[in-house]
């Protein structure tokens, strides 16, 4: 089994605690934390976990007694539930350290823990969110953001964006985009040979022919009939409110929604504490947390490692050499 790497995230926040558990609980997975050693010392003594921490190389043996990490300095000390923009130059710091080892083949793929979005941008490096920084530094023009939690996968076309700024951004090239990464990876990553991918509708009744909007019928409607006669087995343009029936998810693979707030709502209801985050598109296999930094708790210990538990075990078992290719 080949190694994973895994960065803590925002070093103010759960991701070191929730990393730190789940080591303990899982001794044997090979992982490899990216950032900084002497904050992962200080979080296990101050939780009383018994995790050692050894540095660590690409090229090094794991070690067996103790979690591996390679060093990534901090700007500053960390205080547990304070915010300093001085770290935001630290957090993208691991990210890239990070990439690099899944580019070099030295990890099968990559775990991210919580980031805080405001607080590397007020420390003065602009940044929309993992999604958009890996596929930037992975050189690829779009890649979609998946969130799945059991057998319920929910894609989307954009993500970050005011949702004002929505209706401009779905575009033919970004839908068919999307569905063409949707249906490659649902093969590629997960095995599935024929996927059914349903796709929602932008506006109430997915326009209600025209009278609700002219994007469902003008924009996506005819980029799912071009790609429908390339053989990919498609549903839609289907309307949000129809979409999340027991019936209608037990007929399709995942669903690919148009905006943010559109299909994670569902998801996250559905599944809140075991849900992931994929990103599909990407040259190397990455998934995450679907919580945030939890800034409030983050000093009162007992963090809930589970999403990280499910991100990590999703994350090994599609870097089995299993998939479609």
């Amino acid at each position: 089994m080949k190694l994973l790497a895994v960065t803590p995230g925002e070093p103010a926040g759960i991701g070191p605690e929730i990393l730190l558990r789940h080591r303990l609980a899982h001794p044997d997975q090979p992982l490899v934390a990216v950032g900084d050693p002497q904050l992962l010392r200080s979080r296990a003594e101050y939780f009383k976990l018994p995790v050692a921490i050894e540095e660590w190389q690409p090229g090094d043996t794991l070690p067996t007694h103790a979690l591996a990490c390679l060093p990534v300095p901090l700007e500053r000390t960390a205080r547990l539930g304070t915010l300093d923009p001085a770290n935001g130059r630290y957090v993208l710091n691991t990210l890239n350290r990070a990439v690099d080892l899944v580019l070099d083949q030295e990890a099968a793929g990559l775990v991210t823990g919580p980031i805080h979005k405001g607080v590397i941008n007020d420390g003065g490096q602009p940044f929309t969110g993992h999604t958009e920084f890996l596929a930037e530094r992975a050189g690829v023009d779009q890649v979609v953001m998946m969130l799945a939690a059991d057998a319920l996968r929910v894609a989307l076309v954009t993500t970050h964006l005011p949702l004002s700024a929505v209706p401009a951004a779905i575009t033919p090239a970004a839908v068919e985009g999307a569905v063409r990464i949707c249906y490659a990876d649902l093969r590629r990553r997960f095995g599935i040979k024929q996927p059914v991918l349903q796709v929602l509708g932008l506006n109430p009744h997915a326009g209600e022919g025209g009278h609700l909007g002219y994007e469902d019928d003008h924009i996506i409607a005819p980029v799912l009939e071009r790609c429908r006669a390339e053989g990919m087995h498609l549903t839609g343009p289907v309307p949000a409110d129809a979409a999340f029936t027991p019936r209608a998810l037990d007929q399709c693979d995942a669903v690919l929604a148009m905006y943010h707030d559109q299909g994670l709502p569902v998801l996250k209801h559905a599944g809140f504490g075991r849900a992931i985050n994929i990103t599909l598109g990407l040259p190397f296999l990455r998934t995450s947390v679907d919580h945030g930094t939890a800034l409030d708790i983050a000093a009162q210990g007992g963090a809930d490692a589970a999403s990280l538990g499910h991100a990590i075990a999703q994350a090994f078992a599609l870097s089995a050499p299993t998939h479609e290719t």
